[in-house]
Order: C-alpha cells, then structure tokens, then sequence
C-alpha cells in the first residue's frame, strides 16, 4: 500500500516521504478514546497499546470473508464510502460500534461492546490504522480477543466486473484463555459476525439474497508462549470484574440515607 519515491533530478530533494502517508494512522504510543454514549461500556481502550499478530499468543489464522455484489452497478469506491459512513449498523445485534460521527478515518479510535455469551459482554476497541478509497484496516489493542490486523475492502472481479466486498482477518488469540476458547466457541462467533455483517451490507446496497464464502488458513500452528503474560490485559476477565463490582460502586456513591444520589439531570 506504499509507494516509492521519485528520484530526485539534478539540484532537487528527494521526498522521502509515501505518496499515501495521509492514509496511515500517525504513531501513537497508547490509545485514547473521545466521547463514548453513556450507555456504553468504557474500558479497555483508553491507555493500552495496539498489537498486531506478531504480539499475540495463540496459532496464526487467516480468515477471509467475501460477498459478491451480483446485479449491482457499483464500483469499489462506491462500496467502500457507504460501508464507512454506516459501519456500526451493518453489524449483527451482538456488536456495537462507537466510533466518531464522521467516516472513518485514518487514526481513528473506536469503542467496541461485544455479547460474548450468556448475557456477559465484553468492551474493547480498534485503531483505524490504514484507510483509503477502496480498503481500510483495523488493529486491535491488548486485551482484544485477537491480536489482528482487520482489513475490509471491495474489489471489481477481472473476470465478470462483479464488485465483492470482503473482510480479511489476519489473527492470533490474544491469551491462553482466549486461545483454549478458539476451537470450542470464539471461532465460530467470529465467522458469524463478519458473514452477517457483510450480508447486511449486501442486503442494504441491493443484493436480494447475498451468499458469503469463508477461507480458513492456519498460516502458522505454533503458540507464542513469550507472549503468555497478555492474559493480565484480557479484556473479558476485566469487563466481567467490572460488572460483577457495579452493586459495590452503586454503594459507595450512595449517600447516609442509603438510596444513590440523582445523577444531573434526573
């Protein structure tokens, strides 16, 4: 996604710097989080690090997800501008995004509230870290179930000019508890959020009845046991702490009379 500099002529500088910078997040030490809802779970995100696979525990997966626009008129532009103006509202009830107001954007820093199951949820976030017209990246921050690179692009097919959409999802388990729930629930939630999700684009640009392929590769079967100590970061034992406190934090904030004070407002 990078390009190389021209060579600079006689008498003149060379810019060493990408023709697509604008398009990556600037480096940024910890992550920080602007205004969220107030319904939303806030934790995880503000002052953590992200982490690619390189950094994560567990086996490395490729996962991509795919949808063919079939019967559309669209070009990849087209399909990628719409996906980022609404991209909370393609995903399944499972999820909520709370990302800025505007598109998304390069350096970009999102909320993430995720049902894991049993009424627990788990809250987390990404960094935009790549976006263009036809392609835009996530990266997950510790404590995330993967240590991933999320890329979602569209492509015009060679063969047939048929637009696709796709999700590719380059991932580690980001913790041994993660990684022991790999076979038996995490991976089967995650195919079916993406394959939603891009069924719910599908449906919303005009596809009647969208089919979506899934391609599973394990790039690499070893577990990074280096890496082992992530699991302090682990974001659902820290969401689940801090729901289960919530009756203690409710105390705390009551007055003498022993009812909680009234929020501004109320």
């Amino acid at each position: 996604m990078t390009t190389q500099p021209a060579q600079p002529g006689n008498g003149e500088q060379a810019d060493l710097s990408p023709r697509d910078a604008a398009n990556w997040a600037k480096h940024v030490t910890t992550l920080k989080l602007g205004e969220v809802p107030a319904e939303a779970i806030n934790l995880n995100v503000t002052g953590k690090r992200v982490v690619g696979p390189i950094q994560g525990f567990g086996k490395l997966w490729q996962k991509t997800y795919r949808v063919e626009l079939t019967g559309l008129q669209t070009t990849p532009a087209e399909v990628i501008a719409t996906w980022k103006q609404a991209f909370g509202s393609f995903w399944p009830r499972s999820g909520r995004y709370y990302g800025p107001l505007t598109a998304i954007a390069p350096g970009d820093v999102a909320l993430l509230n995720l049902d894991v199951g049993g009424g627990a949820k788990l809250s987390t976030g990404v960094l935009v870290l790549y976006a263009d017209d036809e392609s835009f990246t996530f990266m997950t921050p510790q404590g995330h179930i993967f240590a991933a690179w999320i890329t979602f692009s569209a492509a015009g097919a060679e063969r047939d000019g048929v637009t696709a959409a796709q999700v590719q999802v380059l991932l580690r388990a980001n913790d041994p508890i993660y990684e022991l729930g790999m076979p038996i629930v995490i991976s089967r939630r995650e195919d079916r959020f993406w394959q939603q999700t891009l069924a719910n684009l599908a449906r919303h640009l005009g596809v009647a009845d969208p089919a979506v392929t899934t391609a599973v590769i394990c790039v690499d079967r070893k577990r990074q046991w280096s890496n082992a100590r992530n699991v302090w970061h682990n974001a659902g034992v820290r969401t689940a702490l801090y729901t289960l406190g919530a009756p203690l934090r409710a105390f705390r904030r009551a007055p003498s009379g022993g009812q909680e004070a009234p929020r501004d407002g109320e």
